[in-house]
């Protein structure tokens, strides 16, 4: 008879989250009153950016990582966009490079400069005229460059290659047309060959982007989705959202059958969003909450239970949206796994929320930081338009930041 124990054996059973001091936030930034269920934040090694509250059309700022403290009420803005800026995205391969898309139906693109910033920036690098209706999300390909994909209240999905002179694009190179309400959600898995999607209409669904088929829709009754995420190469997508109870809700789906979830798991009865995020360097799933300081966080299994409630990170303070940093600008030093930017309304604050393995060395731990996704596209944005599936640069690169350590990549 074998002996199972009661415990089970984890790297991550004891990651806390630790709450940045005053001066390491980003104090004075008047957070945009927006009621749209986004992120408004968007970070990268380089530069934070948020989406902000002004007068007269959209704004939003840049502020490079490391400039914290008090914020200048006169520090230069984004501000092209006629509309509120809805969502903000940085491109994965350029980090001076951020997308993105407001009420005004555009979609722009600008460049950052390196130097920092002492005026407004209102001439966007490329602007993306296709949606007749306002533009609620943007996300850009993860092993593609110069490919982003944008959907609107018009019920489409633009494909946009970006990958041309032209800084004004009407046409983009693929539209999905197969929503019959407003898209709240939009995820790739690793090699974005397939891109999943949450509906107004309740519908969780599953598609060929380059096709534009439907390969598989989940229309469970019990279950109304918010926010799906696919689940790195577990072949498996995380969706939340609320039950007929009107219970905020989670449930593990296999993408090769949406008929039922594997599992579904009531949270609490509050009336915020769920943001879901997955870490699939640690394994490790994080449940953030929208109108409340807590952020949930689980190790993901691929045999049942599937889900592994580890703990709970709590605040008074509540949070209106989230940015998280690449994986490439932790501080691998201090065993940080992962890093939250949380936007604070009420006191006009950014604070940084670091994810850490309590360990008691200083020295690089090579267990806690495998191979992860790399600043280097795996293809162009013609060879995937020509159906080129290829899977996501990786790299060592955490390691780089200690000195003496050497970094790895190479494509799967």
């Amino acid at each position: 008879m074998s002996w199972h124990p009661l415990y089970r054996s984890s790297k991550f059973r004891h990651v806390y989250g630790k709450a940045a001091s005053k001066d390491k936030c980003y104090d004075c930034v008047p957070i945009t009153r927006s009621v749209h269920d986004n992120h408004f934040c968007a970070v990268n090694p380089h530069f934070i950016a948020v989406v902000t509250e002004c007068a007269g059309g959209g704004a939003f700022l840049v502020i490079p990582v490391h400039q914290t403290g008090k914020l200048d009420p006169h520090y230069p803005r984004i501000c092209g966009h006629k509309g509120n800026v809805v969502d903000i995205k940085w491109n994965p391969f350029n980090d001076f490079v951020i997308a993105s898309c407001s009420e005004d139906a555009t979609v722009k693109i600008w460049d950052i400069p390196k130097h920092l910033l002492t005026r407004n920036i209102t001439s966007p690098k490329k602007e993306l005229l296709g949606h007749v209706r306002r533009v609620g999300l943007i996300e850009w390909h993860p092993t593609a460059s110069n490919i982003l994909f944008s959907s609107g209240y018009d019920y489409k999905i633009m494909i946009w290659n970006l990958d041309t002179k032209e800084a004004v694009l009407s046409n983009p190179v693929k539209i999905l047309d197969v929503h019959r309400d407003v898209i709240l959600s939009m995820s790739f898995n690793t090699d974005g060959s397939l891109l999943a999607t949450a509906c107004r209409d309740r519908n969780i669904r599953l598609i060929d982007p380059r096709a534009g088929v439907v390969l598989q829709e989940a229309s469970y009754k019990s279950h109304r989705v918010n926010k799906v995420l696919f689940l790195g190469n577990m072949k498996k997508l995380l969706s939340t959202g609320t039950s007929r109870w009107n219970n905020r809700q989670i449930a593990l789906w296999d993408q090769n059958d949406l008929s039922m979830p594997l599992m579904e798991e009531d949270l609490d009865g509050s009336s915020g969003i769920l943001f879901p995020f997955y870490d699939s360097d640690t394994h490790m799933l994080y449940i953030v909450g929208k109108g409340d300081g807590n952020i949930r966080y689980y190790e993901i299994s691929p045999e049942k239970p599937y889900l592994n409630y580890l703990t709970e990170y709590r605040s008074p303070l509540p949070q209106k949206g989230i940015g998280i940093m690449p994986k490439r600008g932790l501080e691998v030093s201090a065993c940080e796994i992962f890093r939250f930017y949380k936007l604070i309304p009420t006191k006009s604050l950014v604070q940084p929320i670091s994810m850490i393995v309590p360990r008691r060395s200083e020295s690089y731990q090579e267990d806690i930081y495998p191979l992860t996704t790399g600043a280097q596209p795996a293809l162009t944005a013609q060879e995937w338009l020509n159906g080129v599936n290829k899977g996501q640069h990786m790299e060592s690169s955490p390691a780089l930041q200690l000195p003496g350590a050497w970094g790895l990549c190479w494509y799967p």
